[in-house]
């Protein structure tokens, strides 16, 4: 385990953050994890507004804080987790940080470790807690091998593997056409200085579709909603996911849903580079496509 002083848990705002989750702090234990994880993805949207609009503060925790905490807003992997585990340390949970590599190994080449998540280990327990990836689990699941819940309709399974001689965990989600592996983490010791080198390759990279690409998703209550520039995924528990094109003026209305705490200003600006980097032809309005 990481030095937790090395990311300076202690100036959080640990009370602002779970006003804004609008819950209360309560003693270590698996049903306040839940909840705090829970209310974490569904309080914040996983998005990369601030890369595309080339404003990015950075992952330190006092610009996560200033941006979450204090406005309301989202961002991606290295920003949330940074907040959990930060607010997970002062409220007394053994809280370790780890890297992924997004992507299936056996697909294909597999990209660096830019995925940040965090485990917790509690009451003997070792726990994988992923607030911050884009189709993201609701609450913490265990680290044992073949482990599988449900949790908003979708299936998820823990598996053992490794990165080399280094010990790792894949995280995968059932898909119409099997398992899929959402990322594999490794059990590689993590310090502040690795979480802002993955954070500067992902958001400057030409080849990160953080800086090709507008994401904005969100667990709404009966729905999970992606937003993209050229279009809108939806997930409903025990429905066929529906994939649908979006004119300008409907990016807007889904901004609007998804609600990322953007100002006015940001809004235009976020819908410009949209309207910039469109690029699929539009079928009629209001006509889904679905999928498994």
């Amino acid at each position: 385990m990481t030095d937790a002083g090395a990311w300076r848990s202690d100036r959080l705002d640990v009370d602002g953050y779970l006003a804004r989750l609008g819950i209360p702090a309560r003693p270590p234990g698996r049903a306040a994890l839940d909840e705090i994880h829970e209310r974490h993805v569904r309080t914040f949207t996983f998005d990369n507004a601030d890369v595309l609009l080339r404003q990015h503060p950075g992952v330190d925790l006092d610009a996560v804080q200033e941006k979450f905490v204090g406005r309301g807003r989202g961002g991606y992997c290295f920003e949330h987790s940074t907040l959990l585990s930060a607010a997970l340390e002062q409220l007394g949970y053994r809280v370790i940080r780890r890297l992924a590599r997004v992507g299936d190994p056996a697909g294909g080449p597999v990209g660096t470790r830019t995925h940040l998540v965090v485990e917790v280990v509690l009451d003997g327990e070792r726990l994988l807690c992923d607030p911050g990836f884009g189709m993201s689990i609701v609450r913490p699941v265990p680290l044992i091998d073949g482990h599988e819940e449900e949790q908003d309709g979708e299936r998820f399974r823990v598996v053992r593997t490794h990165e080399g001689d280094v010990a790792a965990w894949q995280l995968q989600r059932l898909r119409g056409q099997g398992w899929e592996v959402q990322h594999t983490t490794d059990e590689i010791p993590v310090h502040p200085a690795d979480v802002a080198d993955g954070h500067h390759v992902t958001s400057t990279s030409p080849g990160s579709h953080f800086t090709t690409s507008l994401i904005v998703a969100r667990r709404l209550p009966d729905r999970h909603v992606t937003l993209t520039s050229d279009g809108v995924t939806i997930r409903r528990p025990g429905a066929p996911t529906e994939h649908q094109d979006v004119s300008p003026g409907e990016l807007r209305e889904w901004l609007g849903i998804l609600d990322p705490h953007l100002s006015a200003e940001e809004t235009e600006r976020l819908l410009a580079w949209a309207a910039e980097h469109r690029t699929v032809s539009q079928r009629p309005a209001g006509r889904p496509t679905t999928a498994g």
